[in-house]
């Protein structure tokens, strides 16, 4: 079975410059619960990476974070998708920590947890760094156009990777063979 890498904030569920500080601010994107739904039912284990620096900033906790976990994950169940594993950097840009996307600690720690080679995993994020990060891992980096997605293409047209409009899209380009 494959794996496909997802960021959260932006990519599965709406962004917020205040941060998603408990479940009910966890909004899913249009589209990104039936795509995880997608990739499920054709084989595809989804692990989320995310950073989380609203955990160093005060905003929540780790038992908060979890709770917002636990609704993305009934949300995904409900609509039939599975996400194998949540890995989180719970550190702000300025702890210069190895798990901090753009740096590739999360990417490492799912790689050693579930024995993969990191090589040609499709990596879907809406940030720079989440590309950047995904891109170092030797990862496959998509950037989806929600979130800061439309923000990160403006800022680095230079990109020379796939962008899609949303999850969704993204899955459709998976199953039919990109990476």
């Amino acid at each position: 079975m494959s794996f496909v890498i997802l960021d959260r904030d932006g990519v599965i569920n709406e962004d917020s410059d205040a941060f998603i500080k408990s479940p009910e601010e966890w909004i899913p994107i249009p589209g990104s619960l039936e795509a995880i739904e997608l990739l499920t039912l054709k084989g595809y284990r989804i692990v989320v990476l995310t950073n989380q620096s609203g955990i160093a900033r005060g905003y929540f906790d780790e038992a908060m974070l979890q709770r917002i976990h636990e609704r993305m994950l009934s949300a995904v169940a409900a609509r039939g998708g599975r996400i194998e594993a949540i890995f989180h950097c719970p550190h702000g840009p300025e702890d210069f920590c190895e798990c901090r996307k753009p740096a590739i600690g999360l990417f490492r720690a799912f790689a050693e947890r579930f024995q993969v080679e990191l090589s040609g995993i499709p990596a879907v994020g809406d940030s720079f760094r989440d590309l950047e990060a995904a891109r170092k891992a030797g990862a496959s980096p998509i950037l989806v156009e929600t979130g800061k997605g439309e923000r990160t293409w403006a800022r680095h047209p230079e990109l020379d990777i796939p962008i899609c409009s949303n999850l969704y899209e993204a899955a459709q380009l998976i199953i039919h063979g990109y990476a």
